[in-house]
């Protein structure tokens, strides 16, 4: 494939939640809109492809480091093997960070390439990683926080009557977690708290949460890249440990399962290389017998490359739910979770094509 043109388009879509929400709790402000980066890259012979590179709050930031950056680098370029070129490019550019926007942008770029490559062969994104033959995948409710037990209780509530058997709180208050789990008995408890502990503090809590049934707690240390806290963690804190959305690169993902530091690992499509690192963690998970569960906190590109990878590489996909009302979706009611579980797109390429009306509308 020859790359002719690469567009950055930004989109940001309005949405509603159960209660209020604490969104400030991620990138110092609080979110209204659910606001994403997509990566649009057209061939010489008229392909379009679709990618996603990590959003929000650093999209200006991303969007130029594509422009200035990587796509200099791209256009024009024959593409003949993926993998071998965003290697490149990671080398190209590496002085300016093995992580964040750069590595966000060449996320984005991946992603479509890989839709691009499938199309090109009238094949889905998964067929080319093996073939798959899963028709849906399990999908957790990723819920945002919300501190108020009374809300969180609710909110699982909804979850589990709309079919998920998975949800996932972003609750650091011990008094809204114990009120999820109240909420439902049975229904599949995850932990995200994004960080906030030391060591020890770390521990303590994982200690009060054995009661509570938790399937994993994610990311409980500050800094996430301290892997031998992790790994205390994991043996004295007695519950299984998840990690990797803040990973960028194979190598960090290597030296985190290395460690013995986590029971499930996260590769984040948008963020740490796109479908060419999320495919290369879930071949070197097998070494180590780790769980791969993707992080997918959006509903773009970014999320069917997810969907993808974890039906083809997966005995037991599980995939990020992000759990907004949204006030419209990029791919329309066909990717929103029924029962709890999500189709696996049939189409070629990423399985579907963005709406272009959606696209205009909330287009930035």
């Amino acid at each position: 494939m020859i790359i002719k043109d690469i567009q950055t388009i930004e989109i940001r879509i309005p949405y509603t939640v159960l209660g209020t929400a604490k969104t400030d709790a991620w990138g110092g402000k609080h979110w209204s809109t659910a606001d994403a980066l997509l990566v649009r890259i057209e061939t010489a012979n008229g392909i379009i492809g679709w990618g996603e590179a990590f959003g929000y709050n650093s999209i200006a930031a991303t969007k130029t480091c594509i422009e200035s950056l990587i796509k200099p680098l791209c256009i024009d370029q024959n593409i003949e093997n993926i993998q071998e070129f965003m290697t490149t490019l990671q080398k190209k550019l590496h002085i300016f960070g093995r992580g964040g926007p750069v590595i966000f942008g060449l996320s984005g770029i991946d992603i479509a390439l890989w839709d691009i490559w499938a199309q090109e062969n009238q094949s889905s994104v998964a067929q080319l990683l093996g073939g798959s033959d899963f028709r849906e995948v399990d999908a957790y409710a990723s819920l945002v926080r919300y501190e108020d037990p009374k809300t969180v209780s609710d909110n699982v509530k909804h979850c589990v009557d709309l079919g998920f058997e998975y949800v996932k709180l972003h609750e650091i208050d011990l008094r809204a977690i114990t009120a999820a789990r109240r909420a439902d008995p049975n229904v599949r408890l995850m932990l995200d708290v994004n960080c906030p502990w030391n060591t020890d503090e770390a521990i303590d809590m994982a200690r009060k949460f054995q009661e509570l049934d938790i399937t994993w707690l994610e990311e409980p240390v500050w800094p996430p890249e301290d892997h031998l806290a992790l790994a205390k963690i994991r043996k004295e804190g007695g519950i299984p440990l998840a990690a990797g959305e803040n990973a960028a690169t194979l190598k960090q993902y290597e030296t985190l399962m290395e460690a013995g530091s986590i029971d499930f690992i996260q590769p984040s499509p948008t963020k740490t290389g796109g479908i060419s690192t999320t495919s290369e963690v879930f071949e070197l998970a097998k070494k180590y017998n780790i769980r791969v569960v993707p992080h997918s906190f959006y509903e773009g590109p970014g999320l069917l490359a997810a969907i993808q990878t974890s039906a083809a590489l997966s005995d037991k996909p599980l995939v990020e739910w992000r759990f907004f009302d949204c006030e419209d979706h990029l791919y329309g009611e066909e990717i929103v979770p029924k029962n709890g579980k999500m189709s696996v797109p049939n189409g070629i390429g990423l399985g579907l094509s963005p709406r272009e009306e959606v696209i205009s509308k909330y287009k930035v």
